[in-house]
């Protein structure tokens, strides 16, 4: 058996400085995180230098970035919320989902190219 490696666990209260309620409103599980132009200050603390080095070669979710980082999604939710508000990371909503295709339309749709024959 392979062992596991040891990963070093950062308590969800440290990282979002023991606050119960992000800064920002609205962030989901699937909103999607990018870095600005901005450098960050540096007076950033390390978790949040972390996600916006995470973000800067490219677009994450919300979820996925707290998987890179192992943080809980909650405490990564803060993280962001602060960098967005420092002007250091940007937030879009997330895409909704399709709506589901009238089957009846397709049918219509196959017969009459049928028909084109």
């Amino acid at each position: 058996m392979t062992a596991v490696p040891r990963r070093r666990m950062v308590p969800a209260y440290l990282a979002t400085g023991g606050r119960v309620r992000a800064g920002a409103p609205g962030f989901e599980r699937l909103t999607v995180l990018y870095a600005a132009d901005a450098e960050p200050p540096q007076e950033l603390e390390h978790e949040h230098r972390r996600l916006w080095e995470l973000l800067r070669p490219g677009a994450l979710t919300v979820v996925e970035a707290a998987a890179h980082l192992r943080l809980p999604v909650s405490a990564t939710v803060f993280l962001a919320a602060d960098l967005v508000e420092a002007g250091c990371l940007r937030a879009r909503s997330p895409i909704p989902r399709a709506q589901q295709t009238d089957r009846t339309i397709v049918e219509r749709l196959l017969v009459g190219l049928r028909t084109l024959r």
